[in-house]
């Protein structure tokens, strides 16, 4: 069984949850920023890493552990998700593009991910592969 670890950061502001596209890949479907976590971090560090990298957003602050999911991709391989709250106190843009240039495949080619805000809890829509998992948790710890 492969194991990997994956770090997901739910980045909020105000009542707001950021969520993205890929520009070229719209099958990808919506997502949070998230990743993988490297061999020397702890699931903080690779959070608080993946958030920056993929969002391009300086200041992000480190509000709280929502939990570890295990996602099972196939029989082979499973994931240990850590799922982040992360506020974004400064006033962000309402929407923007970012290039994720540190891809986790090796592939040179950068990524375009277009970034929007999605109100908690009703407004945000489905995301891919459970990357919702623990936006209801999230909204009742904010009391939303």
């Amino acid at each position: 069984m492969i194991e990997k670890r994956k770090a997901f950061a739910y980045i909020t502001h105000q009542n707001r949850l950021l969520v993205f596209e890929h520009a070229d890949y719209p099958d990808a479907g919506i997502q949070v920023p998230a990743g993988s976590i490297e061999p020397d971090e702890t699931p903080e560090q690779g959070v608080m890493r993946e958030a920056f990298e993929e969002t391009g957003l300086e200041g992000l602050v480190m509000a709280e552990f929502l939990g570890m999911v295990e996602y099972h991709y196939n029989d082979q391989e499973i994931a240990h998700r850590y799922f982040f709250h992360l506020t974004c106190d400064h006033a962000p843009p309402e929407t923007w593009s970012h290039m994720e240039t540190n891809r986790s495949d090796g592939n040179p080619e950068p990524l375009e991910f277009r970034f929007y805000w999605a109100t908690l809890p009703d407004g945000v829509p489905k995301l891919v592969a459970d990357h919702d998992i623990l936006v209801g948790e999230l909204s009742r710890r904010l009391g939303l």
